[in-house]
């Protein structure tokens, strides 16, 4: 489960202006129950300014009265928004120095076997470039006669789900024959 930024400041301030039960607080919170208790007593809260986790979005003022009505109810935090959750998140394919030397393997197959799939969709799914992929078709890349084509799956570059994927959007449409 998922705990809200500063989790003790954020129970000083659920404590101190919610009518939520210790219960409550101490799941939403991650923290033990006794330590909700000696932070309502005042105990270890005498420095902890609390943290209003309504103004920083992590909860709703419905979500605190929701739970303050039904006493076995759990707060559920809101996920974080960021640019990347609206606009979607970035993919970025890191390969280890190990696999590099075999995405040129990964390049190969795909052109030998996938031929109508465009370059931009495979420097996505293999995170490679196209003068790669073109130095590889036109048998211009340094290590080509090395080059021995291999499944990108097998290699590590890309999921089978994604493979297919890719196969299923780029695949030559077949004609019907009417008869």
């Amino acid at each position: 489960m998922t705990i809200p930024l500063m989790p003790k400041a954020t129970a000083v301030w659920l404590i101190e202006n919610t009518a939520l039960t210790f219960d409550q607080i101490s799941a939403f919170c991650g923290i033990h129950i006794l330590e909700i208790q000696s932070l309502a007593d005042n105990e270890n809260s005498i420095r902890i300014v609390g943290f209003d986790p309504i103004a920083s979005s992590q909860l709703t003022l419905e979500e605190i009265q929701r739970c303050e009505n039904d006493s076995k109810a759990r707060l559920v935090i809101r996920p974080a928004i960021s640019a990347d959750s609206v606009l979607g998140k970035k993919k970025s394919r890191y390969t280890p120095l190990s696999k590099r030397q075999d995405r040129p393997d990964a390049i190969a197959y795909m052109i030998k076997f996938y031929p109508d799939i465009p370059e931009i969709a495979l420097t996505r799914l293999l995170g490679t470039t196209k003068p790669m992929i073109r130095s590889i078709k036109s048998k211009t890349h340094w290590n080509s006669p090395q080059i021995k084509p291999r499944n990108p799956v097998q290699l590590g570059f890309c999921s089978q789900a994604e493979l297919d994927a890719v196969i299923k959007v780029y695949a030559p449409k077949e004609t019907e024959v009417v008869s």
